[in-house]
């Protein structure tokens, strides 16, 4: 028996609409409308004589069936790219010295370089992780080929590959008590971090004392998550046994926060690869933007 063909647009506009849980998000990653990508997912659905979304006013969510094909999408579509990049370009071989900040989705960086991996067999990554403060060092002694930094009002270099939103930790039983000054979890100077969080605090006028001063951003969420006191960090920080707190009037607004590659210059074969490939896994993950 013959059975019809999965289409690869119609997979790429379901993967989409699962990664980033809307039907309009997911046209701004697939550069289609949103009725597009509605036809795509019905037309999907009609194919395979199953439901993949659970539709309801209030939100979107996968059924069995579409958790079961998410995953072979997903290995469908990494096959295709794998195979065109193999085709059309030339293949990406040596040897990349990459750094690679603390600050960079601290959740998904194993997976990613992963995929990256599977992607791009030939590259050997030397890896080198650490605060940006360290990182810029290293590179700007030619000890690292790229890295991939945070960027602060000191160091505007580099393009832009992540926006997340900064946003106030504390863990989740943690009991705010405003009479007293703010209790602080905070790394060492120099650090960003630590300069936005005081500046922030000192235009709303509200005092605060260093609770714990970690060597670390790992140190920093541990303090955090067992109690000791509140901190400012990019929102894929958040792990269990934390919340954000929202208390605008006390608890001033915060700026985005951004990540920057620099080393296209370097080494242009090895670094191009692994911006768009960067660019393209991290398109309409939750909580995120990235540049063009």
């Amino acid at each position: 028996m013959r059975y019809p063909d999965l289409e690869l647009d119609l997979l790429r506009a379901f993967v989409a609409v699962a990664e980033t849980g809307s039907f309009t998000a997911a046209a701004d990653v697939v550069h289609r409308s949103q009725s597009a990508v509605s036809q795509k997912v019905l037309r999907l659905e009609e194919i395979l004589g199953r439901r993949v979304f659970d539709r309801t006013s209030r939100m979107l969510g996968l059924t069995p069936d579409g958790e079961r094909l998410l995953v072979a999408a997903r290995q469908m579509l990494e096959f295709n790219d794998r195979f065109m990049r193999a085709w059309r370009e030339p293949t990406a071989s040596g040897t990349l010295r990459l750094g690679v900040s603390e600050d960079f989705i601290p959740g998904q960086l194993p997976k990613l370089l992963a995929r990256f991996g599977r992607l791009y067999p030939d590259v050997h990554i030397a890896l080198m992780t650490g605060l940006s403060c360290n990182l810029l060092e290293a590179y700007d002694a030619d000890r690292i080929d790229a890295v991939i930094v945070k960027r602060s009002g000191t160091n505007g270099r580099g393009r832009v590959i992540w926006r997340e939103p900064l946003v106030w930790l504390a863990s989740a039983d943690y009991q705010l008590d405003f009479t007293k000054p703010a209790r602080l979890v905070m790394l060492a100077a120099p650090c960003s971090y630590r300069e936005s969080m005081i500046a922030a605090l000192d235009s709303v006028r509200r005092d605060w004392v260093a609770a714990c001063t970690a060597s670390s951003l790992m140190g920093v969420q541990a303090a955090v998550a067992g109690g000791l006191g509140v901190t400012l960090l990019g929102r894929s920080f958040v792990q269990e046994g934390m919340q954000i707190l929202r208390a605008p009037d006390l608890w001033p607004a915060l700026p985005m926060t951004e990540v920057s590659v620099l080393g296209e210059d370097r080494a242009p074969d090895l670094v191009e690869p692994l911006i768009t490939f960067l660019s393209q896994s991290l398109a309409g993950h939750d909580g995120l933007t990235i540049a063009a």
